[in-house]
């Protein structure tokens, strides 16, 4: 079927550089595109990924409200202006 259609420029010029670089007919690659946008997108993604959930616990000894002490302590040596030593 031959209709007009009128493409914005940045799809246009997507286009032609498709065409270029797969040397195939203008034509062709916009049918082709067209019917890639068409088909459900799950098709195209395969199989869905899988993430298995650990555990991460803190080692023993390591106390989870002090993560951030020793950091704390450099921030407020630098603030003041001391070297730390």
């Amino acid at each position: 079927m031959r209709t007009t259609l009128t493409l914005d420029d940045d799809v246009a010029d997507f286009l032609r550089e498709q065409a270029r670089l797969q040397n195939r007919p203008f034509k062709q690659v916009v049918n082709d595109t067209l019917r890639r946008g068409m088909s459900p997108v799950a098709r195209e993604l395969g199989p869905a990924y899988r993430v298995s959930p650990h555990h991460g616990g803190f080692r023993s000894g390591v106390d989870p409200l002090k993560l951030n002490q020793l950091n704390d302590e450099l921030e407020t040596q630098e603030f003041m202006g001391q070297d730390g030593e």
